[in-house]
């Protein structure tokens, strides 16, 4: 199990509040938890989903 408390979690910096997902990268893992609720174990995704998802981003496909 990784210790939370060792781990360099990152933020936007359009982040504006305390409401935001941080993201760490961990042993070739991506690691994402909500700001407001640390303590709740974090998401984990390959560096291949990972990938995917920001290009999805990039490109618009999750906006609705």
């Amino acid at each position: 199990m990784i210790d939370n408390n060792s781990i360099a979690w990152r933020k936007s910096t359009r982040c504006g509040s305390n409401a935001c997902v941080e993201v760490a990268k961990v042993d070739g893992q991506y690691l994402v938890r909500d700001s407001k609720n640390p303590e709740v174990s974090a998401l984990a995704f390959t560096e291949a989903e990972w990938v995917a998802f920001t290009e999805g981003v990039a490109a618009g496909e999750f906006l609705f």
